[in-house]
C-alpha cells in the first residue's frame, strides 16, 4: 500500500476530518534533496477538522507531523501542510467570489 493511502488512512483515523486531500507533489521537486524514483517523497496535507477548533497554526501541525512521523523513516522527505477548522475560511478561496445557486 502507497505512504499516500497509508498517511490518509492514518490522518483520518486521529482528525475524523470533513475534507481531506493528500497530494503527492514529488514530480515538482525532482533532482532536490530527498527526491527519488517513483515519487512518495514530497506531500501536501489539506486538511479540515473540527479536532483543530481553537488550536494554533502549530499546533495543528506539531500535530499532524506527530501523526505522521513513522513515514519519514519510509522515504517521506517533506510535508506541506494545510489546517484548518471547518468554521474558518478557505485562504485559497477568493475573496469576493459568490457560490452559485
Amino acid at each position: 500500500m502507497s505512504i499516500k493511502t497509508r498517511m490518509a488512512e492514518r490522518l483520518t483515523s486521529i482528525f475524523s476530518p470533513a475534507a481531506l486531500d493528500v497530494l503527492d507533489e514529488s514530480d515538482r521537486h525532482k533532482g532536490h534533496g530527498g527526491w527519488r524514483e517513483g515519487g512518495e517523497t514530497h506531500f501536501r496535507v489539506r486538511i479540515v477538522a473540527e479536532a483543530f477548533s481553537g488550536m494554533s497554526r502549530v499546533a495543528r501541525h506539531r500535530a499532524i507531523n506527530e501523526a505522521v512521523a513513522g513515514f519519514f523513516a519510509e522515504g517521506l522527505h517533506a510535508l506541506a501542510i494545510e489546517a484548518r477548522a471547518p468554521d474558518e475560511p478557505d485562504p485559497r478561496a477568493r475573496q469576493g467570489s459568490q457560490p452559485a445557486g
